[in-house]
């Protein structure tokens, strides 16, 4: 595929282009949509180090737009842009700050069919998942940040024994985001929303497999009506100017979301600079399953392992199930991989689509052909893609029975449509089998017994413990402990993460 220089006639056809439409073939020819600029001081830009970037629709494997990758002098003129806009920022009422993202929340509710289009074919979800669900997770992060910030006190005394004392959360200065390709609106919205309420400033790297949903996400800032320099946008890769934004001086926080594996990158190229740095990281969810469990639990964990095609650093990808009831859970489990479907992103309909790129497929078949090496049983999938999808980087939903604890399906993130199952006898058994890895970030528990859910969430060492079933409500804080990272996204918590806390003595309660 080649990207042609386009005659008069056929720009106008591109410029009547909406950001969900499918890439046009004029006069035979596949035109490559092509958004080399970055969002800079208020205004799109070109590069000054740029290079191209081809993206690849992960359903086809076939290119169909063009980026920059940016270089040093892009990644400086972000970060300058945010430096100078940060004072007047800060010192913009919290009120006109918060109703500033209550517009943004209307440009994106508007634009929600747009975005979920693109996600769906950048990353490969399925455009009615991408539409609900992706779009969705950005609607409720930026609607909860509101809220939260509504009822949040950035200034106020210490206490009645101190009445001249003032306490004040203020923003942490110029923030780096830089955002994955799995969920990129959850993580971009939970990110931005926090820290533009908090008073940052702040330069996106979004994900180069993902760039154009976070290029129609710094659209909907500009129509929005946030100042210039508060937010830019500059796209790269993480050698590139990802570790720039990391290293930078004139940088006071890195915000980060993706593998465990560039996290501690992250943390040792932040260190020369002491910036504060939170973490969004890897995770080997348990999902502890006890033989009084409900009857749809086996089936609901199997499901929700493969939401996303596994693709999700919370996803319960080890279920853990009492003896009593270990063989009829294996065969639900494996009834139920089998009756997902997997299908193109563009299409309608409940099935999940492709991995994210080639890279990511191989390494997935590795791990799947390693569980089979080392003696785990397979009941259900396998390598290869499944039947009838020759093109496209396709998974076979998979399940693994008989699954030890020392086994790697065990123990790495495999990031993919990928369950392993192993049995236990006692609750302590499964704490200490739960427990056993390097990831802390969210754990499952299905039990009737009141008393049981309590002491298991007691002692799940994980960020998060979500049991039968049950969603963590509004506001409620995402992130993990161990390997699975620091820091919490999300509501006030997330909030906190964007803020420097001052703390004053002798304050005029005059003025």
């Amino acid at each position: 595929m080649y990207i042609f220089t386009l005659r008069p006639s056929e720009r106008g056809v591109l410029q009547q282009m909406q950001w969900g439409d499918k890439v046009p073939q004029i006069l035979g020819r596949m035109i490559m949509i092509e958004k080399r600029d970055f969002y800079i001081d208020g205004q799109w830009v070109a590069p000054k180090a740029g290079k191209d970037y081809q993206v690849i629709d992960p359903s086809t494997e076939e290119a169909f737009a063009v980026i920059s990758l940016g270089g040093q002098a892009d990644t400086d003129a972000a970060v300058a842009a945010a430096k100078a806009a940060l004072p007047a920022w800060m010192a913009t009422p919290v009120e006109e700050r918060i109703a500033l993202v209550e517009k943004l929340l209307e440009v994106y509710k508007r634009r929600g069919d747009e975005m979920g289009e693109m996600i769906a074919q950048e990353m490969g979800a399925p455009v009615d998942m991408a539409k609900s669900s992706q779009v969705g997770a950005g609607t409720w992060h930026l609607s909860n940040f509101i809220s939260a910030a509504k009822n949040f006190e950035f200034e106020g005394p210490l206490g009645d024994h101190a009445p001249n004392d003032r306490i004040i959360h203020e923003a942490v200065g110029v923030a780096a985001l830089i955002t994955p390709w799995n969920w990129p609106m959850n993580q971009v919205t939970l990110k931005v929303g926090a820290a533009a309420i908090a008073g940052c400033t702040m330069v996106l790297k979004p994900s180069e497999e993902t760039p154009l949903d976070a290029m129609l996400f710094a659209e909907m800032m500009d129509e929005a009506g946030f100042p210039a320099g508060v937010f830019n946008l500059v796209n790269g890769d993480g050698v590139g100017v990802g570790s720039q934004l990391t290293a930078h001086e004139d940088v006071d926080m890195v915000s980060f979301t993706g593998s465990s594996r560039a996290g501690k990158l992250i943390s040792k190229s932040a260190a020369d600079t002491l910036k504060r740095v939170s973490l969004e990281l890897g995770g080997k969810g348990a999902n502890v399953v006890f033989a009084d469990a409900d009857e749809k639990a086996v089936k609901r964990g199997v499901l929700h392992m493969m939401n996303n095609t596994g693709q999700s650093c919370n996803a319960p990808s080890r279920m853990l199930v009492q003896r009593d009831i270990y063989d009829q859970a294996v065969e639900t489990a494996a009834e139920v991989a089998n009756a997902v479907t997997v299908g193109p992103a563009s299409e309608s309909g409940r099935h999940i689509g492709p991995v994210v790129n080639a890279v990511q497929w191989g390494k997935i078949q590795d791990l799947i052909q390693t569980g089979i090496n080392e003696g785990a049983r397979l009941v259900a999938g396998g390598v290869g893609r499944p039947e009838g999808l020759n093109k496209g980087f396709y998974v076979r939903p998979t399940v693994f029975a008989d699954v030890t604890p020392d086994m790697t399906i065990a123990r790495e993130e495999i990031f993919g449509p990928v369950l392993a199952i192993m049995p236990f006898d006692t609750e302590e058994e499964a704490v200490a089998m739960a427990n056993d890895t390097v990831y802390g970030l969210t754990n499952y528990v299905q039990t009737q017994d009141g008393a049981r859910l309590n002491r298991m969430a007691r002692s799940l060492r994980s960020g998060m413990v979500e049991m039968n079933g049950q969603g963590r409500g509004a506001g409620s804080p995402f992130g993990g402990m161990k390997q699975s990272g620091n820091g919490r996204e999300g509501g006030k918590w997330g909030l906190d993460d964007f803020l420097e806390v001052k703390a004053v003595s002798g304050w005029s309660n005059d003025a």
